[in-house]
C-alpha cells in the first residue's frame, strides 16, 4: 500500500535517482500532472510547454525524430534542430519540471542501446525518463540500462493502454510487472491505467513494499472519450480510485484557447484527488 504514502515518503525510498526526482518534484510543486505535448512544430512544442510549465512535474514528448533511422521510424517535429533539446533544457530548469521522452522502445537490446545513446537526437543525454514495449523480452531493458542506468535515468514499461480494443492486458500485463521486479534498479513503474502491486506476482516475489510509479493517460475532465478509440477517466478516477499516481493530459490542456487556465484546473483537481487518497482513514 505504498502508494497511500506521501510523494515525499516515498522517495526517500526510492534508489533510481529518476524515480526520486520526479516525486520530489510532485512534492516541491504539488502537483500530479504530466503534460503530453503532441504538435509536429518546434515554436509550438515551446510555447505550450513554456505555458504550462509552472503547473506541470513533467513533460511528455513525442520521439523527436528528424529523419527515420531505420525503416519503422517517422519524425514527429517537423522543423527539428539540435537546439530544440537546449531550450527544452532551460525550460525544465526554469519550472522544474521533468522530462520523459515517449520514444516506446521496441526492439532487440542492442539496436535499443544504439537508438537511445546515438544518432542526432542522443535521448539518454537529455531525458530523464523513457519508455519501452515488452514484446521483445527482458533484452529491451538490458539494451536500455546498459546506457540509461549509468546516467541516473528511468525506464517505464507499457503495462496498459488507454486505447479501446488494448492488447495489453492479461498476461501480457503480467510478464511486464515480472520483467519490471527482475529490474528494480531501473525500471520506475508503468504506464498503465490502475496499481501493479501484486500483478503476476510468483512464489518468493517480495511485493509488500513495491513501489512502481503509475502513469496514466487517458483523462479528461470532460469528456469521455475520441473518435480514435481513446477513452478518458478524470483525475479523480485515475488518482483516488486506481491508485496512479500522475495523470498524463494532452489536448484536453494544449488543444483549448487558455492553455495555461486549463493546466492549473488539471493540476488542482489532480492534486485535490491525491491529498484524498492519503488522508483516507484506514
Amino acid at each position: 500500500m505504498s502508494h497511500l504514502k506521501s510523494y515525499a515518503q516515498r522517495a526517500k525510498n526510492h534508489a533510481n535517482p529518476a524515480a526520486k526526482l520526479l516525486l520530489e518534484t510532485m512534492e516541491r510543486k504539488r502537483t500530479n500532472l504530466a503534460v503530453s505535448v503532441d504538435v509536429t512544430k518546434s515554436d509550438e512544442f515551446l510555447a505550450i510547454i513554456d505555458r504550462v510549465g509552472p503547473f506541470v512535474c513533467l513533460i511528455k514528448a513525442l520521439p523527436l525524430l528528424l529523419k527515420p533511422t531505420r525503416s519503422t521510424h517517422i519524425d514527429i517535429i517537423e522543423d527539428f534542430t539540435e537546439s530544440l533539446i537546449q531550450k527544452l533544457q532551460e525550460l525544465s530548469i526554469a519550472h522544474d519540471f521533468v522530462i520523459f521522452e515517449d520514444r516506446k522502445f521496441a526492439d532487440i537490446g542492442n539496436t535499443v542501446a544504439l537508438q537511445y545513446s546515438s544518432g542526432i537526437h542522443k535521448i539518454a543525454s537529455w531525458s530523464h525518463i523513457t519508455n519501452a514495449h515488452v514484446v521483445p523480452g527482458p533484452s529491451i531493458i538490458a539494451g536500455l540500462s546498459s546506457v540509461g542506468l549509468p546516467l541516473g535515468r528511468g525506464l517505464l514499461l507499457l503495462a496498459e493502454m488507454s486505447t479501446k480494443g488494448s492488447l495489453a492486458f492479461g498476461s501480457y500485463t503480467e510478464s511486464a510487472v515480472r520483467m519490471a521486479r527482475a529490474n528494480r534498479d531501473f525500471v520506475i513503474g508503468f504506464i498503465a491505467q490502475q496499481r501493479m502491486d501484486g500483478v503476476g506476482a510468483q512464489a518468493g516475489d517480495k511485493v509488500l513494499e513495491e513501489d512502481f510509479l503509475i502513469l496514466s493517460p487517458g483523462v479528461g475532465l470532460e469528456t469521455a472519450g475520441d473518435s480514435m478509440g481513446q477513452q478518458y477517466r478524470t483525475p479523480h478516477q485515475v488518482i483516488l480510485e486506481s491508485g496512479c499516481d500522475v495523470i498524463i493530459v494532452g489536448r484536453g490542456i494544449y488543444g483549448q484557447i487558455d492553455v495555461a487556465n486549463q493546466a492549473k484546473r488539471y493540476m488542482e483537481a489532480g492534486w485535490m484527488a491525491y491529498q484524498q487518497r492519503i488522508n483516507q482513514v484506514p
